[in-house]
């Protein structure tokens, strides 16, 4: 998968881990819905490591803790 790919996943699957709509981790990290949903729909395919670091933070993770996932394994990204 591209690690586009990969970081959607991974913001989708912590929203489900915390029972967090789209709009609460808006209100948590402070990062704005049209960026989030720009990063899920692609029209962003290159994420800004602060925004990645606004979602982790709204989340209360580390960025180690966000790319720890087996979907960052380097045998999973092909880019």
């Amino acid at each position: 998968m591209k690690l586009e790919d990969a970081v959607i996943l991974r913001i989708e699957q912590l929203c489900i881990e915390n029972k967090m709509t789209k709009y609460d981790l808006f209100k948590a990290s402070g990062v704005p819905q049209s960026t989030l949903t720009s990063i899920k729909k692609k029209r962003s395919t290159s994420a800004k490591i602060s925004t990645i670091y606004a979602i982790c933070e709204g989340f209360n993770i580390s960025l180690e803790e966000f790319f720890s996932s087996p979907l960052f394994a380097r045998e999973n990204i092909l880019d």
